[in-house]
């Protein structure tokens, strides 16, 4: 590889890790520094601010060419997605303000390789590889020991996190079986999906958050200032979107995954000194094991890719079937994360 591609690519991993763990950090924060208990809202403000980037980057920057969708495609195909899309942000926003960001990683990290194989065998009777299933061992053992060590855990929390990765696979299928002839990127996915996710999430945040986000807006010491690091969260949220398109064309599909576990090593020492939230020794050890669980897992589906098609140069934007729309690892790949 080149000097030149293999310093374009580290630098791509490098601010694509920047932008998702100060996100992660920066939500964690609102919760619990800013008692800004309103995942709903926040969720809305990201949306909002994904909705209003992706209009500038398509429309007024030109940076990516928009891919135009018919009108009745937007609500017949897209309008499902969106849904589900909403479902994930707001499960993973309400997992962060119940559960340490060390736990809510590694859970994100242990559901989409394990949904991948049991939907696809469940639903599609699809045969996996001894070694697909094989690697799956340390990943389900390693999220047990981590759940069962985890000092700080809530139930609540958990069921939040596990059920908005589980949505995270749902709308990949959905992007599969709705999508027939579009080619989505992350930049796209969020200018098509955030709108209608503000609108699906707009009155019931309004409703059920309302009056508490006036009440706090009251009672906080410093509101306005708060206010301007929840919007920027969503600005960076947004930013974070661009990072990923931006890494997927400058990485290999090992690479990308072998990043996406570092990563999740980065967002918990990070958040670890600033929280210090309290991790046992058996709980590093599981969430450890769960990181190269997914790790020989992302290796493994990729040397059997090879196999199937020798020759056939393979990248992480062309997936051949529905089945590897499903997410190596990290589903920041194929999200339009908002």
């Amino acid at each position: 590889m080149e000097e030149g591609s293999v310093f374009r690519s580290l630098l791509a991993i490098l601010q694509w890790w920047g932008f998702n763990v100060t996100v992660i950090i920066m939500n964690k924060w609102i919760f619990q520094k800013l008692d800004f208990k309103f995942p709903l809202s926040v969720s809305c403000v990201h949306f909002i601010c994904s909705s209003i980037g992706a209009y500038i980057v398509i429309k007024v920057l030109k940076l990516k060419p928009l891919i135009v969708v018919e009108p009745e495609d937007r609500w017949r195909r897209i309008f499902p997605m969106s849904f589900v899309f909403c479902i994930n942000i707001v499960l993973g926003n309400v997992s962060l303000r119940y559960i340490p960001v060390s736990f809510m990683q590694t859970i994100k990290s242990f559901t989409p390789a394990t949904t991948a194989v049991v939907l696809q065998w469940l639903v599609w009777r699809k045969y996996f590889d001894w070694r697909i299933w094989a690697s799956l061992v340390p990943i389900v053992g390693g999220i047990l020991l981590t759940s069962v060590t985890e000092l700080s855990f809530n139930m609540f929390g958990f069921c939040a996190a596990l059920f908005g990765c589980l949505a995270t696979s749902t709308k990949t299928i959905l992007a599969e079986s709705l999508l027939h002839g579009y080619k989505f990127d992350s930049i796209n996915t969020v200018y098509y999906m955030a709108p209608f996710a503000t609108m699906i999430l707009g009155i019931p945040a309004l409703l059920l958050e309302g009056n508490g986000i006036l009440s706090w807006f009251d009672a906080h010491p410093s509101p306005w200032s708060a206010l301007i690091i929840i919007f920027s969260s969503g600005v960076l949220a947004f930013c974070l979107n661009f990072s990923i398109f931006y890494v997927i064309h400058s990485t290999t599909a090992v690479t990308f995954n072998v990043a996406g576990n570092l990563k999740v090593a980065v967002a918990v020492m990070v958040s670890w000194l600033i929280f210090r939230n309290p991790i046992s020794y058996m709980n590093a050890v599981g969430c450890g094991i769960t990181l190269v669980g997914c790790t020989f897992y992302g290796y493994v589906r990729h040397k059997l890719s090879q196999q199937q098609q020798p020759g056939t140069p393979r990248t992480p934007r062309t997936p051949r079937n529905k089945m590897e729309l499903l997410p190596l690892v990290n589903n920041d790949k194929l999200e339009g994360k908002v």
